[in-house]
């Protein structure tokens, strides 16, 4: 099932590349496996994936661990500040920093390890109550203050769009995010390098390439339905 679920997503991936003029390979698909099993990520390998994508440090830490090849891990989920210092060397990249304290958390973690972390900034570009993520307005000064830190790299923007029947309806979010990106890139500030937009997930993610994104996260469309009871 998910070499099937690959296939298709490939061929969804290609064609909203082709409508919006772009490179395929502009386009990263991180399978996000949070909740599957090690099985399920081996599976997604032989298809040549290599991005996985998780909510929850502890899974990283499994996963990495069960898993000798090299893969790229992606924090995507919120992350709290005690568990910073268990996966500052382990992941790619941190998609959802929204705060000055968190920043200056990874900061200090990765100074211990002697390397710098590239992170995204989690922007919530719907303004929804429920989300994590810091207003459109907020993040041009977090960045100005997070940008000061030596040992993070801002790499971009992150936002998780509602959850909508009609994938339509999140496009003027991806377009905020693409804006603010370009808006915050002019700035030319120190430390700062707009060339991550990771938006879209299994039931937008089409809609998200056609407005700029450079990094796409898959679950459900790659792994099936999730067991939350687990």
């Amino acid at each position: 099932m998910i070499h099937e679920n690959l296939v298709k997503v490939e061929e969804r991936v290609a064609k909203a590349c082709e409508r919006a003029g772009r490179k395929r390979e502009e386009v990263t698909l991180i399978a996000v496996s949070k909740t599957k099993p090690v099985d399920d990520v081996k599976e997604a390998m032989k298809d040549g994936i290599i991005d996985f994508g998780e909510n929850k440090v502890q899974e990283i830490m499994d996963k990495y661990e069960a898993i000798p090849e090299k893969l790229n891990w992606h924090m995507i989920g919120h992350l709290q500040r005690n568990k910073v210092k268990y996966i500052v060397d382990k992941v790619c990249l941190i998609h959802s920093v929204d705060s000055l304290r968190l920043a200056i958390q990874i900061d200090e973690e990765a100074k211990k390890k002697n390397l710098v972390c590239p992170i995204l900034i989690e922007v919530n570009a719907a303004g929804e109550d429920t989300k994590f993520g810091v207003s459109v307005q907020e993040t041009e000064p977090l960045i100005q203050e997070i940008a000061k830190l030596s040992n993070v790299k801002i790499k971009g923007l992150m936002t998780i769009a509602p959850f909508v029947e009609d994938a339509e309806e999140n496009r003027v979010h991806f377009q905020a995010l693409k804006k603010l990106s370009v808006d915050i890139k002019r700035k030319n500030i120190d430390n700062v390098d707009m060339s991550i937009l990771s938006m879209g997930m299994t039931g937008d993610y089409e809609v998200a390439i056609e407005e700029g994104a450079t990094m796409i996260r898959v679950g459900t469309g790659i792994f099936g339905n999730r067991n939350y009871s687990i």
